[in-house]
């Protein structure tokens, strides 16, 4: 399950409530509130992310992921995780869940040639992890996607979901910020 939300979001392939159970909510944040995380990720230093699997404090492998993670102000970590919980009653009428705790946020930036393999969040018929309690994944895009290269935007990358599940792995789902 995921949740994805964004200013505005590019459509194409397959109904992403549909075929993906995704909630797509325009608009999380504003524009300012976006820049200013931008802003301090980009005063800020980052150090490689990490991902998890048998190791549950996690490992850097970069041909899983390679991309960079900061480390943001207590302030601005409580204000996202404040406006995440926010929504906690539409995320569990959404997914038919109940939610009791929301993990601190993730900080990421891809750059040219930055990438994460396909894979899953959380605990799936796929995978079993013993750290894993997480029963809805958010991505925020803290910046729009454009193919004019302009403030506060990115090119290229998108995130594709995959519909893994019906075992038809042609049906994707690609999602931009915009």
């Amino acid at each position: 399950m995921s949740v994805t939300t964004s200013s505005d979001i590019v459509k194409n392939g397959p109904d992403p409530i549909e075929t993906f159970g995704l909630l797509i909510k325009k608009g999380f944040f504003d524009a300012p509130t976006c820049r200013q995380i931008v802003a301090e990720m980009r005063s800020g230093q980052g150090e490689s992310a990490t991902v998890y699997g048998r190791d549950p404090s996690g490992s850097v492998d970069e041909r899983v992921r390679k991309a960079i993670r900061y480390t943001l102000s207590h302030e601005t970590v409580e204000a996202v995780k404040q406006r995440l919980w926010a929504c906690q009653k539409e995320f569990e009428d959404f997914f038919r869940v109940r939610l009791s705790s929301c993990e601190d946020p993730h900080f990421l930036r891809y750059r040219v040639g930055d990438f994460f393999v396909a894979h899953q969040d959380g605990n799936t018929g796929m995978l079993r992890l013993d750290q894993e309690a997480r029963r809805v994944s958010v991505t925020i895009f803290l910046n729009r996607h454009s193919d004019a290269l302009e403030d506060d935007t990115y090119r290229g990358g998108s995130l594709v979901f995959h519909d893994w599940r019906s075992g038809q792995t042609n049906k994707e789902f690609r999602l931009e910020g915009n």
